[in-house]
């Protein structure tokens, strides 16, 4: 997996492109890149406004995020509608030079995989169990938004197959960690107090085998759309 710093990158404010490209990947315990000023100021805003609700809120789900899959919030036709902000964070992420970006550098394949943007809003007694984000989905994207006390400690903990942490990435607000879902992109949260909510987005790019088209930003891609 390598950089190619040559890749047509303009894209406005919006500078995760470039910023990948000059992001060398770590190895350890996977193949992963640790980003810092993921997204534009305005999207950042909007996600920091955005309040879905008490029932978004997730506290100790069990180890697994679809144990509350009837609450979970997503950046989808309707969210899109109700801010400009978000639904220009949602196209440049689907635009064509992101899109070329995740694929030159990270070696993957997004022809007809679909994006896919969730907000998570957690609180003291979450966790989550080791998982691979293996099948449908093609690249995870897990941004930090939190604010407030201890919160550079919320990232996701990057695990090795027995699911012990190896390497932690920042939570720092607007960092984030991303990776291409294989059987060895063990991930998770231990368990840890957090003070207030910790905010994260993930970012999803699936398959056409994904069902749940509701989630999806701007529902199926077929390998022909533009």
């Amino acid at each position: 997996m390598g950089s190619d710093t040559t890749l047509p990158l303009h894209t406005g404010d919006f500078s995760l492109p470039e910023t990948l490209a000059r992001t060398p990947a770590a190895s350890y315990p996977f193949a992963h890149w640790q980003l810092q000023d993921v997204l534009p100021a305005p999207a950042c805003d909007a996600l920091l406004a955005w309040n879905p609700g008490e029932d978004a809120v997730a506290g100790d789900v069990g180890g697994r995020r679809e144990t509350r899959n009837a609450h979970r919030v997503f950046v989808d036709a309707a969210t899109r509608a109700q801010d400009p902000r978000l639904d220009t964070m949602a196209r440049q992420f689907d635009a064509e030079p992101m899109r070329r970006a995740f694929e030159t550098i990270c070696d993957t394949s997004l022809d007809t995989a679909a994006l896919r943007l969730e907000l998570c809003l957690d609180t003291d007694g979450f966790w989550l169990a080791p998982h691979t984000d293996i099948g449908a989905k093609k690249l995870t994207l897990l941004v930090s938004l939190s604010e407030g006390e201890g919160a550079q400690d919320w990232g996701t903990d990057l695990m090795l197959p027995d699911g012990a942490s190896a390497v932690r990435a920042s939570g720092a607000f607007n960092s984030g960690v991303l990776f291409i879902p294989s059987d060895r992109t063990w991930h998770g949260f231990v368990p840890r107090a957090i003070h207030g909510t910790r905010r994260t987005l993930i970012v999803n790019f699936v398959d056409e085998s994904w069902r749940a088209v509701h989630e999806l930003a701007f529902g199926p891609r077929s390998a022909t759309r533009h």
